[in-house]
Order: structure tokens, then sequence, then C-alpha cells
């Protein structure tokens, strides 16, 4: 049995397939599923199911799967500990983040943190929130940036980034231009732009409208805010963003406040709680926190 075959066999697990498993390994996928076979063969046990489209653990492969993760994680800490004799700080760090996250933000802060740490590789995969708090529970994120609307999920630890009330968004026409606030109800037979099912902002404004009330009418979404924004600019109705997304655009649309409730959006660095982290991951996390203001 070797190391190799135990990395390969969590990632297939982690990822629900043998082709991402491939990506996310930097590997030809016939590699990896040559390697899972081998490690059938030698403990002479189907480890996963291949008759789906989803590929899924057997019960062999369930019961091997905690103790491939410590195995591996045993490995990766002998590691740690030696090159800490040395002053060297090495390991992976996988980073999730949300579509619309200021790209420019993160990779001034990803090459800040390479300069410091260049034996640490950096691999950066982008989803919805909750995409990504799942993997971030499963095992597969070891910390991510992502949109909450309220709390964070059980299991998860995380520092908040930004925290902003959700605005209104709407074409110079429009009757709510003329208007500096709306209660959330008056939104009830609007159509309305957001971002898709899955994000942070879209949580908070079903949120806001249950409180209200009602389901929101939502007749366009984008998955980035900026996109939202344009096609409220051209009549589309209302969008729901970020208050200083809708500033940004201040002379091309018209801004109304959102009130009783008002929705509020919070994007936050999130990882698994308990010893989850690497060295690596909480060098990353720690940076993160240096840089907030106060």
């Amino acid at each position: 049995m070797e190391l190799r075959q135990l990395e390969y066999f969590i990632a297939v697990a982690e990822e629900g397939g043998f082709t991402r498993a491939a990506e996310r390994e930097r590997v030809a996928q016939p590699g990896i599923s040559a390697q899972v076979r081998r490690l059938e063969r030698e403990l002479g046990q189907v480890l996963f199911d291949r008759s789906g489209r989803v590929v899924r653990l057997t019960q062999a492969g369930e019961a091997l799967l905690p103790y491939a993760r410590a195995a591996v994680g045993a490995v990766a800490d002998a590691r740690v500990a030696v090159d800490a004799v040395a002053g060297l700080l090495r390991g992976r760090v996988r980073v999730g983040m949300l579509t619309a996250t200021p790209a420019g933000d993160l990779v001034r802060l990803l090459a800040g943190f390479h300069a410091a740490h260049p034996g640490v590789e950096v691999s950066l995969r982008e989803d919805t929130s909750d995409r990504l708090v799942a993997g971030i529970l499963a095992g597969a994120v070891d910390l991510a940036w992502v949109s909450v609307a309220g709390e964070v999920p059980a299991g998860i630890e995380s520092v908040v980034l930004t925290e902003q009330p959700l605005v209104g968004v709407v074409a110079a026409g429009d009757p709510l231009a003329g208007r500096a606030s709306v209660r959330v109800a008056g939104l009830r037979d609007r159509v309305l732009g957001c971002l898709p099912t899955g994000t942070g902002l879209r949580a908070a404004l079903e949120g806001a409208c249950a409180a209200a009330g009602f389901a929101p009418r939502v007749g366009f979404e984008a998955s980035a805010p900026d996109v939202v924004v344009s096609l409220a600019a051209h009549g589309m109705g209302v969008a729901i963003v970020p208050a200083a997304v809708a500033e940004a655009h201040r002379g091309e649309i018209a801004v109304v406040r959102l009130t009783h409730p008002v929705p509020v959006g919070r994007v936050v660095l999130a990882w698994r709680s308990g010893d989850a982290l690497s060295p690596a991951a909480r060098a990353l996390v720690n940076l993160v926190r240096d840089g907030l203001p106060g």
C-alpha cells in the first residue's frame, strides 16, 4: 500500500469522481484509476461503486476513508515537524473563493503569502458559498471566502471580512427611483434580480422576504453583482446587491434603501472547526486576520 494510492483514493472520495480527482491532483485520469484499482486488488475489496454518474464509496471504502486520511495526515505532520526544525513552512493550502470575490484583492493577498512562504503550494477553487462550505466540511477545501446571511453552519469557524446592507437598484425611470427607501414588503409584486441560489446574498434576500411574508419573485440572476446591476439599469426590475456595489454605479442607476427588515450580507473567511487546519493553512488565516482593521 503506497501513500500516493491513499491520496488518490481520498481525492476520488471527496470529489465524487475520477476526473475531478485527477484535476485536483494534477495528474492524468487513467493514472488515478490505475492506482485505485491496485489499491483495491491489494485490499481484496472494491472501494468505489462506479455504476452511477457520481462515484460513491462502497462499505469497504467508507471503512478505509478515515484511516487513509489519518495516514496521509500523519505523513504531512511528520514533514511539517522536520521542516519546523529548519524554520521552513511547506505543504498545500486549498483555497475556495466566491465567484464575485474581488480578484485583485485576493491575488495580492495570495501573492504576499507566497512571497512569505514560497514552499507552500496554493490551489484555488471558485464556487458558490453553499458548495464551498460543503467542501470545507468534507475536507476538500481548507478555507474559503464565503458569503453568509446569518450564522455560519455548524462545524465551521470564521472571521468576518466585510458586512454591509443590501439595497435595491433600479433604472432612472422606475417608480422607486425617486424614493429614499422602501419596505421589503413593497417588493412583493416586483421582479427582482440577485445572485444565484447557493450564495449568501440570495439567502439574505430570501430571508428578508420570508420575514415580510412572501417569497421573492426572482426574474433575473447572475453570478457577478455588476451584471445584475446592469440588467436593472436597463429596466429588467429591481436588483438586490450590496450597498458598496450599488455605490460604484452611482449616476447610472437609482439606489433605494431596504427596510423592515434590513437584509445584510457578510463575507467571511471560513474553515472547519477543531484542529483541522494544517500549519500552512493556519498561516494564511493569520495573514488575513492581521490585515483586518482594528
